[in-house]
């Protein structure tokens, strides 16, 4: 293989992945407990962050966070009413198919998941 084909071939590489970025960045923000309960949260109509305080239980500075994660992903917004921020869903609708197709797959996979010796829970796998 030429240096010329080498180099072909790493810049396809790096293309592809570079095309997979938007994807892991939406993965991720659905890598945390948390997140995935203040969406389903969400799912039921809007919220002010300390709704969501009370219901998850964490400081405001902690949900504060995972909610601008969350905004920085496209997949909440919010509005000013009065002090305090209002946050709802962005494409609603698509982040529900989107749940339910993890549900599906995890119905599938789900024992392999648990014990997964990376992202498992380590109470399961003992």
């Amino acid at each position: 293989m030429t240096m010329n084909a080498k180099a072909a071939e790493h810049g396809a590489r790096a293309a592809e992945l570079e095309a997979l970025v938007p994807a892991t960045c939406l993965f991720h923000s659905f890598s945390d407990p948390s997140r995935l309960v203040i969406l389903q949260h969400l799912q039921l109509g809007e919220h002010r962050v300390v709704d969501l305080t009370e219901h998850l239980g964490l400081s405001q500075s902690t949900v504060s966070k995972h909610l601008a994660r969350l905004k920085d992903a496209g997949l909440v917004t919010s509005r000013p009413e009065g002090r305090a921020s209002v946050y709802s869903l962005l494409h609603a609708e698509a982040l529900t198919e989107l749940l339910a197709a993890a549900e599906k797959l995890l119905a599938l996979t789900g024992d392999a998941v648990q014990l997964c010796p990376v992202h498992g829970s380590p109470k399961t796998a003992s």
